[in-house]
């Protein structure tokens, strides 16, 4: 058996690796990934990322976004989401995005990653997983970026305070909510006008 064959017995089919993953397991490594790149065993994601593709009757299987991403970090911790999961809020967002967006404590960027758009941001702090009251607190913390009219969302997310968990939704606010995200969620839970929000969209 060669070398390079001695490597591939080590790699599992949908997996993702990284270069110095494989340095273990082979002394010419930068060779060895070029002839298995060559012969189509493994495919280059980005710089020093590479995929061993499961075979299916439809062909290659892509990565999955998760797979991607944590050996992209080397790292478990990170919050993977899209501003698209904001449309199941029922704020009148409706807007569709061809970005996934990465919460983590290691990078942060733009990266194209096996032809996907990934935005890496380094935050202090994210859930272990989405839920609706962090999605709340998400969404008001991007309004700005996002192309709906920005009043409007507001108001809807006003409305929603009493569909919500109050004290999951305070604890999201408190632990991931910007400056401008708190003063806008202390008005909708604690002020007796809290659906007079005239203003309030030029602060977020």
């Amino acid at each position: 058996m060669s070398r390079v064959d001695e490597l591939k017995g080590y790699l599992k089919k949908g997996g993702v690796y990284r270069r110095t993953d494989l340095t273990k397991w082979s002394k010419a490594v930068d060779r060895h990934l070029d002839m298995l790149v060559d012969d189509g065993t493994l495919q280059k994601l980005s710089q020093g990322v590479y995929y061993y593709p499961r075979e299916t009757a439809f062909g290659k299987t892509p990565p999955e976004d998760g797979v991607l991403v944590r050996a992209f970090l080397k790292d478990d911790n990170f919050l993977l989401t899209t501003p698209n999961v904001y449309n199941s809020l029922g704020v009148g967002t409706t807007q569709l995005y061809n970005q996934r967006v990465v919460y983590n404590h290691k990078r942060h960027g733009e990266y194209n990653l096996g032809g996907r758009k990934f935005s890496f941001r380094l935050k202090p702090r994210f859930p272990q997983k989405v839920t609706r009251e962090f999605l709340l607190v998400d969404l008001v913390n991007n309004l700005s970026s996002l192309a709906e009219d920005q009043h409007e969302v507001l108001k809807n997310v006003s409305f929603q305070i009493d569909s919500v968990d109050r004290k999951k939704l305070e604890k999201s606010v408190s632990s991931y909510g910007n400056v401008k995200t708190k003063k806008l969620f202390e008005q909708f839970l604690y002020s007796s006008n809290s659906n007079n929000i005239d203003g309030l969209s030029s602060q977020s």
